[in-house]
């Protein structure tokens, strides 16, 4: 099926001659770039010659700065999800005495309701 409103596609590539099966593909005219090459071991955390007090003192730095984002991920930003986080802490008792406060109050205003409009 074709499309209605877009480019024309590249020419089909069934019309020009192919290749066998195991004949190798046919060189490019442009050139490649070359993967550079590289030597030696990368650096550690804290550099090549930091001694070992200065290496340990930024990982701690490091496992700091990555409980304290962890925490603010972790706190609730808006009113609903404030919400969403004190129905989650909710246990099945506090959840089974909410909805029977709500039950009770829902039958409270209909009795009120017929004591009205029965006078």
């Amino acid at each position: 099926m074709g499309n209605l409103c877009g480019k024309p596609s590249k020419p089909d590539p069934f019309s020009q001659p192919g290749r066998t099966v195991g004949s190798a593909p046919p060189h490019s005219s442009t050139p490649r770039a070359t993967i550079p090459k590289t030597t030696g071991q990368g650096q550690t955390l804290g550099g090549p010659n930091a001694a070992s007090g200065d290496r340990d003192e930024a990982r701690r730095a490091a496992a700091r700065a990555a409980e304290e984002r962890a925490a603010k991920a972790n706190q609730p930003k808006g009113k609903l999800e404030r919400d969403l986080a004190k129905q989650k802490a909710q246990t099945r008792v506090g959840t089974l005495e909410n909805i029977s406060q709500d039950e009770r109050r829902r039958r409270d205003t209909d009795q009120t309701a017929q004591a009205i409009s029965y006078n």
